[in-house]
Order: C-alpha cells, then structure tokens, then sequence
C-alpha cells in the first residue's frame, strides 16, 4: 500500500470516479492517508460522492504525476467502521477540521479500497501492479 499512497502523494491531486444511476461522476480529490495497511480515502456524508458509494461501491481512481506516470486504482469502497480513520485524516490534513466538526454538523467519511488492482502506467510501455 505505500507505493500507491506515495504516488497519490506526489501527484496531489488525484480524480475518483463513482457511478449515478447510468452516469459517471468523476471528482478532484487530495484526502488520503496510509493507515492499518490500506490507503484511507476522505469525503463528506453530505456530498453526492458519499451517496453514490453507498448505492454502488465500485469506484476507480487516477492520478498523474509530472514524469508521465500514471496511476489506475480500481475496487469497491468499504467504510471504516471506525472513527478512529476520521480523526487521524483531520490530523495529518488539518484544515479538514474547518470543514467537519459539530459546529457545521458535517462527518468525514473514510473508506478503502477492497478487491482492488492498482497499476502504474508509464506514458509509453506497460504497466506495473502495485498490490
């Protein structure tokens, strides 16, 4: 797993795609730490993203970094069960606390990827597994 988190560290910014009824979605996003063996994901309970993974768990995410690599990370979002994910992303993200605390009613909601492949993809050549 820490091959997948320092690429999603390096490129920033990375896109998670999601189903909506027949229509994907796809969403900018930065939030995610290395935790308990697994690269933990963040969003919002109030956001549609959150929504639309409970109704269809399977999601993909892609990040590019600056040398033409890029990374395929495919599987089914499975909510921690744990709070303990949450507050150890508001921690090592701590603006996320502006956004979710008691004060604005908002729950950050943290999730993994099971069943997953990852694979760094070189702009030209094959790709190389990472799990």
């Amino acid at each position: 797993m820490s091959k997948i988190n320092d690429f999603l560290t390096e490129a920033g910014t990375f896109f998670l795609a999601t189903v909506d009824g027949n229509q994907p979605r796809l969403r900018p996003l930065g939030a995610h730490i290395e935790m308990d063996d697994k690269v933990i994901f963040g969003v919002g309970d109030f956001k549609n993203v959150y929504k639309q993974l409970q109704v269809n768990s399977l999601c993909e995410i892609v990040a590019c970094k600056k040398d033409g690599h890029w990374l395929r990370y495919t599987g089914k979002a499975v909510f921690e069960t744990d709070y303990k994910a949450a507050e150890a992303m508001m921690e090592a993200i701590p603006f996320l606390k502006n956004i979710y605390n008691e004060k604005t009613g908002n729950k950050l909601m943290c999730f993994h990827l099971e069943e997953a492949t990852a694979v760094d993809i070189p702009m030209m050549g094959e790709g190389e597994s990472l799990i």
